[in-house]
């Protein structure tokens, strides 16, 4: 059903808009200050192979959301997909879901921005911060999606060129030439338990974290139903996936761990909070540069401002698009002549800004919020793997042949089923000691998304009487948005 002009967004996302959005999407506090407390947990070994395993799921999950999205580039693509390949009440739930984590990561983010900015400005109260970055937020999302490209691509490559200079300077300090010390080399891989410490349950540990630090890599799928040449420009961007996780993650990891030993009590407080123990400070300072701690302070803000940015567009986008599919009310379809869905982006605006007054009024509120949000970007990776995982099986099924695709996934069905695998690891590992030991308090605050999916599915489930779609039924129809209950 082809929607009205004033139903439309716009596709005005170039190919460096996405292929930046790729690149810097994932690059944040989980790299530039949660890598030290995973290497602490796990020893340098345990680190990697974590960072690798997540590495080569995220791979996986963007290779299939790349083959879905090249053939129906659509904004809000997992709910979508998965009404289209799965079951509507699937999609429903992954929807609904998507857009409560990354709104309810809004309000996060701009609380965040008030803990950097106490860095340097310890007496202004926080509040002024958070809502002056939060307006900031709107207004960049409220001009035009270029301008949310364009934010996010100078935003990206401060982040990018914050990790190559890092990589140089901390590969010159191994080898000796910086730093003023003699060379390093990889001896503090083998000192104490190194290094792989505390074993498979540590690196089990580790995969949460490292799963948490590379959410955001699926905006890509978000982004589809705004880009200029998605044929062109989503494989570009996905390919850069893979090589951009072994060269920001990987080796950062390496060369933090070969100049900081494990044993650091400096790299177990890492928090956003301690700037000045964030481990890129730390091997910034060993070579003596100077306002170390001011210069990561400043990458850190920008990170967090990426991430409150990438939050609003994505879950509008999500809003608007179950408008449009009748998952949500039509009235969050409607976009103005500037291709902005209006009443998504105050929705989500507004559900960010009440979250972070609860910050200020009532912290246990909000930490229930932020708990009930925290599983819900992994439920959306299993649904883009299912979703995949049904596609192709469909398109084989009527008869279609793979070589019709524009762009195809890595190793089907090997890829869907690892990254299916490894998603259910990382939720059922969220938080192994409550499982251990029945903490239903602590197991009901840290797998709140769960049930949160389950109500949302069962719900639309009973209510439409939906069902598995048959293969040979799948809608594959390219271009089309997808109409579910009307």
């Amino acid at each position: 059903m082809a929607q009205s002009e004033t139903n439309q967004v716009k596709r005005e996302l170039k190919t460096r808009h996405l292929s930046m959005i790729a690149l810097g999407g994932s690059i944040g506090t989980g790299l530039f200050v949660a890598s030290g407390s995973a290497i602490a947990t796990a020893g340098p070994g345990g680190a990697i192979a974590a960072y690798i395993g997540i590495g080569v799921m995220v791979f996986f999950l963007m290779t299939s959301l790349g083959e879905m999205a090249t053939y129906v580039p659509v904004s809000g693509s997992f709910s979508e997909y998965a009404s289209r390949f799965v079951d509507p009440a699937f999609g429903f739930a992954l929807g609904w879901n998507y857009w409560f984590n990354w709104a309810i990561t809004v309000a996060v983010d701009v609380s965040t921005t008030a803990i950097v900015m106490h860095f340097w400005l310890p007496d202004v109260p926080g509040w002024l911060f958070s809502l002056g970055f939060l307006t900031l937020i709107f207004t960049i999302n409220l001009i035009s999606v270029k301008s949310f490209g364009e934010t996010e691509y100078w935003l990206s490559l401060i982040k990018v060129i914050t990790v190559l200079i890092f990589l140089v300077v901390g590969v010159l300090t191994i080898l000796g030439i910086m730093g003023g010390h003699r060379p390093i080399g990889f001896k503090n891989y083998t000192i104490g338990a190194a290094p792989f410490v505390g074993g498979l349950p540590a690196t089990l540990a580790v995969f949460v974290v490292a799963g948490f630090s590379f959410q955001g890599t699926e905006l890509i799928g978000i982004t589809a139903g705004e880009s200029a040449t998605p044929e062109t420009s989503i494989p570009k961007a996905i390919k850069q996936v893979f090589w951009r996780i072994l060269l920001f993650y990987i080796l950062s990891i390496a060369v933090i761990a070969a100049i900081i030993p494990y044993t650091s009590p400096n790299l177990l407080g890492a928090s956003v909070d301690q700037v000045a123990i964030s481990p890129f400070t730390l091997v910034f300072d060993r070579i003596g540069l100077a306002g170390a701690a001011s210069v990561m302070n400043a990458v850190i803000l920008t990170s967090v401002l990426s991430s409150a940015n990438s939050g609003m567009y994505a879950s509008t986008r999500m809003l608007w698009a179950m408008g449009g599919s009748g998952f949500a009310p039509r009235v969050f379809q409607k976009t103005n002549t500037r291709g902005i869905p209006i009443a998504a982006l105050l929705l989500t605006t507004m559900v960010g800004a009440l979250t972070f007054l609860t910050s200020i009024m009532g912290p246990h509120v909000y930490q229930l919020l932020v708990a009930a949000s925290g599983l819900t970007g992994f439920l959306a990776w299993l649904g883009i793997a299912v979703s995949h995982f049904r596609f192709r099986r469909a398109f084989v099924k009527q008869g279609h042949d793979i070589h019709e695709l524009k762009y195809h996934a890595k190793w089907f069905p090997v890829g869907p089923i690892l990254a299916i695998i490894m998603s259910l690891i990382v939720i059922v590992g969220q938080d192994l000691q409550a499982v251990q030991h029945f903490a239903w308090g602590r197991l009901l605050i840290s797998y709140m998304s769960i049930p949160l999916f389950i109500v949302l599915f069962v719900w639309y489930k009973v209510k439409y009487k939906t069902k598995l779609i048959p293969l040979e039924s799948v809608d594959l129809s390219p271009h089309r948005e997808h109409r579910t209950n009307q």
